[in-house]
């Protein structure tokens, strides 16, 4: 009994590791939930049931965050919510390029929840390694600190005054090129299955790949690309990093669920770029303006990011409202 105590009092990465094991149990519980239940049959999401869900995984991370006020304080969980809400908004990008990538495969709408749901589960494990060897670089080197800070605000000012580049083609994407190249693989869809055991031309069966695992296999990577900036941002907000991970996940686990009605509506999003390089702006000067003013109260950090962004949203929809009516009216 004592052993058990001590094993869940341990220290891991700053935190008890009860605490670590609270969050991997409701995340564990709400993919068992969404996978297991909720979309045990598969089928075409909607954008009613695609709001639910992000409802569903939005309340639970922000009952997460009073949980986390409860047992680690209120500086924690604001630094949780302001996380929580960098990585979100950062991730928006995201949606764009994962709707990119599943419609290059041609993979119907029935079967994206599939990829998208065990693309969770590649993000969850790679954040836990960046965020890991984050942590350790911090506190190895802490003014490695100000290299964040540094890539932030040229990453703002980049995403200020720099037009978007072209669609990128994918059939040029080298590691698709890759695995094309050495992994047996079907041209046309096989239901909802990343493999399928086919024979081949002298009736020995082997194991191909089909779109749906290569779609996976874009997705996951294009998350990694993106976390280049999320990372960092949430490093620049608070350098815990169970607060860091936490936020990160459950930010991804609500996005995803948005997916299905935020792919239709990324189009209207016109100024989130902007506010999104301002929000980026912002946290990579409070690092350096850290040794001139002081640490700024992750209070006032989470009012200027949350006006920042609810202030890009809200111009972007009135700026297209006309084309949304347009749009309803056909």
């Amino acid at each position: 009994m004592e052993a058990l105590l001590a094993f869940f009092t341990a220290d891991f990465l700053g935190k008890a590791t009860w605490l670590w094991l609270v969050f991997l149990i409701i995340i564990i519980a709400l993919l068992v939930l969404d996978l297991g239940v909720l979309h045990r049959d598969q089928h075409e999401i909607e954008m009613r049931e695609s709001l639910l869900l992000y409802s569903g995984y939005f309340t639970v991370g922000v009952m997460f965050g009073g949980w986390v006020w409860y047992e680690l304080g209120a500086h924690s969980a604001l630094e949780f919510y302001t996380g929580f809400l960098v990585e979100q908004s950062l991730s928006m990008d995201n949606v764009f390029v994962m709707a990119m990538i599943l419609g290059f495969f041609g993979i119907p709408r029935r079967y994206q929840h599939r990829v998208l749901f065990w693309g969770i589960l590649g993000v969850i494990f790679l954040r836990a390694i960046m965020i890991g060897l984050g942590t350790a670089l911090v506190q190895e080197f802490e003014w490695i600190l100000y290299l964040f800070g540094a890539f932030l605000l040229f990453t703002g000012v980049k995403m200020l005054f720099v037009k978007e580049e072209s669609h990128p083609d994918l059939s040029k994407n080298p590691v698709l090129r890759f695995l094309r190249k050495h992994i047996r693989m079907t041209d046309e869809l096989h239901g909802g299955h990343f493999f399928v055991r086919l024979p081949d031309a002298s009736g020995k069966v082997l194991l191909y790949a089909t779109p749906l695992f290569l779609a996976l296999v874009l997705i996951e990577l294009a998350d990694l690309v993106f976390a280049v900036d999320s990372v960092p941002a949430v490093f620049a907000i608070t350098q815990d990093p169970y607060i860091v991970y936490t936020s990160n996940i459950f930010a991804i686990l609500g996005l995803r669920a948005l997916y299905f009605a935020l792919a239709a509506l990324i189009h209207r999003f016109v100024y989130l770029k902007y506010a999104l390089a301002l929000v980026l702006i912002f946290i990579g000067g409070k690092i350096f303006l850290h040794g001139i003013i002081g640490k700024i109260h992750p209070l006032i950090s989470l009012a200027v990011t949350f006006s920042l962004l609810a202030g890009g949203v809200l111009l972007s929809l009135l700026k297209t409202r006309d084309t949304a009516g347009q749009e309803e009216s056909r």
